[in-house]
């Protein structure tokens, strides 16, 4: 990650014309890059948004499980909510072993309520709306 960021710094800088000693995060801020890690968690959380409305493969889709899907989870405050179930894992391997399977879910879940409603288009979903926005916001705060 920090080899992917360094580029992007990079390229940021020989876009804008900035020198190497400026400070990198308002030279994002300006042309509303989001940070690679940021970055990561914004396509993983389009990937579970296209899961969860049928667009993306059999195979992803299947891995976005909501709570209220399934049997005995029905009733509980997070199935009102539109959470996905994160399977459990043991291990940091078996995590890496079920990336998507695991991060996905755990993405969506940590998304704020009104960005995980069905009604959402991509559009408003995509980078140029709410998701990026919401990311975007979250690393300019830290």
């Amino acid at each position: 990650m920090h080899k992917l960021q360094s580029m992007q710094s990079m390229a940021a800088r020989m876009v804008t014309g900035a020198r190497r000693c400026d400070r990198i995060t308002p030279i994002l801020d300006d042309l509303h890059w989001l940070p690679v890690s940021q970055r990561v968690v914004f396509k993983t959380a389009l990937m579970v948004w296209k899961c969860i409305k049928g667009v993306a493969s059999a195979y992803l889709s299947d891995l976005c499980v909501p709570v209220m899907a399934t049997s005995g989870r029905e009733k509980l405050r997070s199935a009102s909510c539109r959470t996905l179930l994160v399977p459990h894992v043991r291990t940091t391997a078996e995590q890496r072993i079920l990336s998507f399977a695991v991060n996905g879910p755990t993405t969506w879940n940590n998304l704020p309520p009104a960005l995980r409603t069905p009604e959402l288009s991509q559009k408003a979903f995509d980078h140029t709306c709410t998701l990026k926005t919401h990311r975007f916001s979250a690393f300019v705060e830290t």
